[in-house]
């Protein structure tokens, strides 16, 4: 079972704060991601993920660049979106994209596909939110056709119709491997298999036993519709520091205020000192030192039989410096801490 387990890091680019506790600018924070997913690499992680963001507090915009910029300082880690919005993107320019990565990565791209939580993006490209759905859904019909790349001939209501057209670049090896990012319903984990994609699910409150009920459908989907069963990945935000209570008494602060912003701006309570414990005890949030991040991760990855896992390790000002040293404790302690208990 460890051997085709793998392990990711994820990082939404958010906006950190320097040594003197002011907030970087997006530029430095760019060049500092960069830097982290060189490191990822150096040290064995499997996968980077870059999110997409269009606000002021998340540096990203592009994640596919920042990810080139990775790929051309890195040998052997994949690199890929987490997520790439699609609904408010053109799919004929996302593949190119992230071909276009897969080439000067020699073939390590992967591009995560969802809607995302945030709905900035939409307004500022131009689409209507009342289109939510019919957007995600006839946009990921056209993408998944590119991935024979073949000749396609496509129509739709929410972009120009394709005739027998060509995509290029074109991947040396196909397909360019794409996820669907699901969030917890059950018509996102149908559309996942129905597509014959693998499934990544955001697993960001709450116990992670509650999504074993999708991880099973997802499975018994894929054998209704006569499709292999496909991958399933886990995205959960955590922390890993020398000890439990180090870990939370330098996590906590941040985490909290990149929440309480978020929420105010979604009707939610300020995060108290309880939930945050609950939450780090019991829910899906994964801190502490490598043992206890370690121990949790393993049991996550054999209640829901998942092939990947990526921790989310941004949490909005935490300095660089601190997310570097957690990468380093992930890589190097806590992924053979998870492998020996899955052994």
């Amino acid at each position: 079972m460890t051997a085709a387990i793998e392990f990711g890091l994820d990082t939404f680019g958010d906006i950190t704060a320097g040594p003197d506790g002011q907030s970087l600018s997006h530029a430095q924070v760019i060049r500092d991601v960069i830097a982290e997913g060189v490191l990822a690499d150096r040290l064995g992680v499997d996968f980077f993920g870059v999110g997409e963001h269009h606000r002021e507090d998340f540096a990203v915009s592009a994640p596919e660049v920042v990810l080139a910029a990775i790929a051309g300082q890195t040998q052997r880690i994949r690199l890929g979106s987490a997520v790439t919005v699609l609904s408010s993107d053109d799919p004929v320019r996302v593949y190119q994209r992230f071909a276009t990565l897969d080439a000067a990565s020699q073939g390590r791209a992967e591009v995560i596909l969802g809607r995302g939580s945030f709905t900035e993006s939409f307004p500022l490209f131009g689409y209507p939110l009342d289109q939510y759905e019919v957007l995600f859904e006839e946009k990921l019909d056209l993408f998944t056709k590119l991935l024979p790349q073949e000749k396609v001939t496509w129509s739709g209501t929410v972009r120009a119709g394709l005739r027998d057209q060509r995509v290029f670049p074109t991947v040396e090896k196909p397909p360019l491997r794409t996820w669907i990012g699901v969030g917890g319903s059950p018509e996102s984990v149908v559309r996942a298999a129905r597509h014959g994609l693998p499934m990544m699910l955001a697993i960001i409150g709450g116990d992670p036993r509650r999504f074993v009920p999708y991880a099973d459908f997802f499975r018994q989907a894929c054998d209704r519709l006569g499709q292999p069963r496909l991958p399933i990945g886990v995205h959960s935000p955590g922390y890993v520091a020398g000890t439990d209570a180090e870990a939370r008494a330098e996590f906590f602060p941040d985490y909290k205020r990149m929440r309480d912003r978020i929420g105010a701006e979604r009707g939610w309570s300020p995060m108290s000192e309880t939930e945050f414990a609950q939450e780090a005890d019991r829910g899906s949030l994964y801190i502490g030192s490598p043992e206890t991040v370690a121990r949790k991760i393993a049991a996550t990855v054999q209640a829901l039989g998942v092939q990947r896992f990526q921790l989310k390790y941004s949490a909005g000002p935490l300095s660089h410096a601190k997310l570097m040293r957690c990468i380093e404790l992930y890589a190097t302690e806590v992924i053979p801490r998870v492998r020996a208990l899955l052994g």
